[in-house]
C-alpha cells in the first residue's frame, strides 16, 4: 500500500459514518458588497480588469467582428486558435489563419498560436475575474494558457454579475473552470513582476452589449 491509498483509505474510514440527512451549511454571508444598477456593475468590473493589467474594449454585436480582426492585425498575429463552438461571425473580418482547438494538439504546436478568441461563462465585478468552464465555445484548458495573447469575449450585462457567490451559482462544478483575473504574472523575492508565467502575457477582454 502506497502514502495515496493510505491516506484515501483515511478519508473513506472518516466518512463512513456520515449522514447524508445533515443539517445544511449555512450560507448567510454577505453575497455582494454594496447595491448596483446592472451598467453599475459592468462599469466595475472594467474597471477591476484594467485594475488587474487586462485591456478591456467595448463595442456592440455589430462592431465585434471588425475590432477583433483589429486587435489581431495590431498585435501582429499570424494565426489565432479557435474553439470548436465560437460564433463563426466573430472571425469573419479577418483573415489570420485559424488554428482548430484538437486534443491531439502538443504544447509545443499550441505555443506556436499567436492568439486565441474565446468567449466566456460568467465574469465576476468585484474582483474582476474572467470565468471560462470548457463549453464549446470557450474551448479546452489549455488554449488558454499556451498561446502568449487571449481574447476574450463577454456579454454585458447578461454574463455578469457582482460577486463570486454570484458567480458560482451559475457554474457547474463538475466542468473545468478556469478563473482569470488579468494576465498570467508572477513575482520573486524582490517583488519584481513578471507576465507570462502560468498563461498569457496579454489578455484582453471585450464588453459587448446590445445593438
Amino acid at each position: 500500500m502506497n502514502s495515496r491509498e493510505r491516506i484515501l483509505g483515511r478519508v473513506r474510514r472518516a466518512l463512513a459514518d456520515a449522514s447524508a440527512d445533515e443539517a445544511p451549511i449555512a450560507r448567510d454571508y454577505l453575497r455582494e458588497h454594496g447595491q448596483r444598477t446592472a451598467a453599475q456593475t459592468v462599469e466595475l468590473l472594467a474597471e477591476n480588469l484594467a485594475d488587474y493589467r487586462a485591456v478591456v474594449h467595448r463595442t456592440d454585436e455589430a462592431g465585434l467582428p471588425a475590432l477583433i480582426a483589429g486587435l489581431l492585425e495590431k498585435r501582429g498575429a499570424a494565426s489565432v486558435l479557435v474553439p470548436s463552438g465560437l460564433d463563426e461571425g466573430w472571425l469573419a473580418a479577418t483573415g489570420v489563419t485559424r488554428v482548430a482547438d484538437r486534443a491531439e494538439s502538443t504544447p509545443d504546436e499550441l505555443d506556436r498560436v499567436d492568439s486565441v478568441v474565446t468567449a466566456c461563462a460568467v465574469a465576476v465585478a468585484e474582483t474582476g475575474t474572467i470565468v471560462l468552464d470548457g463549453s464549446p465555445d470557450q474551448g479546452r484548458r489549455r488554449i488558454t494558457l499556451v498561446p502568449d495573447h487571449h481574447v476574450c469575449v463577454v456579454r454585458v450585462p447578461e454574463q455578469v454579475v457582482s460577486s463570486v457567490p454570484q458567480g458560482l451559482e451559475r457554474l457547474d462544478p463538475a466542468r473545468p473552470l478556469t478563473w482569470i483575473s488579468g494576465p498570467s504574472a508572477t513575482s520573486d523575492i524582490e517583488l519584481d513582476r513578471v507576465e507570462g508565467v502560468h498563461g498569457p502575457r496579454t489578455l484582453e477582454v471585450i464588453l459587448v452589449g446590445g445593438a
